[in-house]
């Protein structure tokens, strides 16, 4: 029975370390930029509708929830997500927000991600890209490159 407890206590913690490790969408633009510029980061702003937008939801499932897309994203950018549902209440001052950064970015489509640099300046922009993260990473390398 000790063995058992104790195995079930390091497959937790080794799971909860795992999910302590991913990639963490923010939702404050002011607090992305914030970290960018503390962290050396670029900023990459996903403008999605995460709850009707069925291409804004394949590259969820074939970008972002992936190991390649997350480690790389952890290394290189501080990720925001910049959300319009339809389905789902959100609060007045990020719905605000997000309509202002639509705005001032000119989305006109979904999903459009954006790049900054760490000092908010616009650096890049892609949409979908097929064939999972290492060629949606070099075409946003591409139009948004390190500098």
């Amino acid at each position: 029975m000790k063995k058992f407890l104790l195995l079930a206590i390091a497959l937790g913690s080794t799971s909860l370390f795992a999910q302590a490790a991913d990639t963490q969408w923010l939702t404050n633009y002011e607090q992305a930029l914030k970290q960018a510029k503390a962290e050396h980061k670029r900023v990459l702003m996903d403008f999605t509708g995460s709850d009707w937008c069925a291409w804004c939801q394949k590259l969820d499932r074939e970008v972002f929830e992936l190991r390649e897309f997350k480690d790389y994203a952890s290394k290189n950018f501080v990720l925001l997500m910049v959300d319009f549902p339809q389905h789902r209440e959100q609060p007045a001052s990020e719905k605000a927000q997000n309509e202002k950064l639509a705005d001032k970015f000119q989305i006109e489509g979904y999903p459009t991600i954006v790049v900054l640099n760490s000092n908010g300046s616009k650096a890049g922009e892609v949409g979908y890209v097929e064939g999972g993260p290492k060629q949606f990473l070099a075409e946003l390398e591409k139009q948004a490159p390190k500098r």
